[in-house]
């Protein structure tokens, strides 16, 4: 049977009190596509308050965001609901980043339950960048972190300073991680770096999207 992919978009367009917009990082959602689709696996998309999901860092010379717009173009213009998403048709869900997600991943309506529900029912919960920000709020059945032990990485508090936004972002991403029992680690700013745990797969930055994209195929083969 073909799998089954879900791709979490943040809502939130407000970058803290800079002035600035934010959004999803389209790459972080097309470079996974581009892998999942040639592995023959099936992506449908969500947005934490569903309707057009707001985009951020869109490269028009990069050939697969380019393509990855025109595909989902008209399911860009209304997504679901995360919270009226059955998690039971998934085999994984990936949360892509972006600095939106800092603000409506944590307490989203739905994400804790996904997460929770695609992780027990023994498919791959991943995240890239700041995707893992949705991840620090969810607890399984017994009442454990998902994260807590788990070997991890995100986008770390040194990269968050290098872009000047570790006085803006409600909290900082790596750091909580650790804080709900994570084993955070980091490479060099801006590098890949993408760890697998079992059927936890996190990216730590945007050259980590497709990285963290083929372990997801690896983690359902």
């Amino acid at each position: 049977m073909t799998k089954r992919i879900l791709t979490v978009l943040t809502s939130h367009d407000r970058l803290g009190e800079t002035g600035r917009t934010t959004g999803f990082y389209v790459s972080e959602a097309a470079h996974p596509w581009e892998v999942f689709h040639a592995a023959g696996f099936e992506m449908d998309l969500a947005s934490v308050a569903g309707g057009r999901p707001p985009q951020d860092g869109y490269d028009p010379e990069d050939p697969v965001q380019a393509k990855f717009l025109q595909e989902y173009g008209e399911r860009l213009r209304s997504t679901p609901r995360v919270a009226d998403v059955d998690p039971a048709r998934y085999d994984a869900v990936f949360f892509a980043g972006g600095h939106g997600t800092m603000w409506d991943f944590p307490g989203g309506e739905g994400i804790a339950e996904l997460a929770r529900s695609v992780y027990e029912n023994g498919g791959v919960v991943a995240a890239v960048c700041h995707g893992p920000s949705a991840l620090v709020n969810v607890t399984l059945s017994d009442g454990s972190h998902l994260v807590a032990g788990k070997r991890v990485a995100a986008f770390t508090d040194s990269e968050e300073a290098a872009v000047g936004l570790a006085g803006e972002v409600p909290f900082l991403l790596a750091s909580t991680l650790a804080e709900r029992g994570a084993l955070h680690s980091g490479a060099p700013d801006f590098t890949e770096h993408v760890v697998r745990d079992g059927r936890l797969v996190t990216g730590q930055n945007p050259a980590s999207a497709a990285t963290a994209a083929k372990e997801v195929v690896a983690a359902l083969s």
